[in-house]
């Protein structure tokens, strides 16, 4: 391996030392169904977005839920020693991309068929910490 390419994969590996992230790849759901439970948890602290995922009723929380509960012991293992309530999770990214598609056959009228789409997509979250910036009385 070249010098370049070392420095830079070392370089790679100490920004992911602060990267806290789960990866849910290939959930049979609609991405479309999946994005508008993102939009519901995105900026949010972590206690806040699992109580809204918790109480929602779309299929799809459920699965951000498990999703997010990943990416918290994710962060716990990277910060041992740490309480979550002091380090003021919240979620910076949720992004969902668009998986395989399996394409199907429905039946039609008149010996005809019609192409149905069965949608899948991959689902990443991304946690980060609030700096807290301490009040002084001047």
């Amino acid at each position: 391996m070249g010098s370049r390419k070392q420095e830079r994969a070392t370089r790679n590996k100490e920004e992911k030392k602060d990267q806290f992230l789960a990866a849910l790849r290939n959930n049979p759901t609609s991405p479309r169904k999946m994005r508008l439970v993102a939009d519901m948890i995105r900026g949010k602290e972590v206690k806040q977005a699992l109580d809204v995922l918790r109480y929602s009723p779309k299929e799809a929380s459920r699965k951000m839920e498990k999703l997010l509960m990943s990416a918290i012991s994710n962060w716990q293992a990277k910060n041992e020693g740490v309480r979550i309530e002091e380090s003021h999770l919240y979620v910076k990214q949720v992004f969902v991309d668009s998986a395989r598609i399996l394409k199907r056959l429905r039946p039609a009228p008149q010996g005809r068929g019609h192409r149905i789409k069965k949608r899948s997509n991959h689902v990443t979250i991304h946690l980060d910490t609030h700096q807290q910036v301490e009040k002084t009385d001047a």
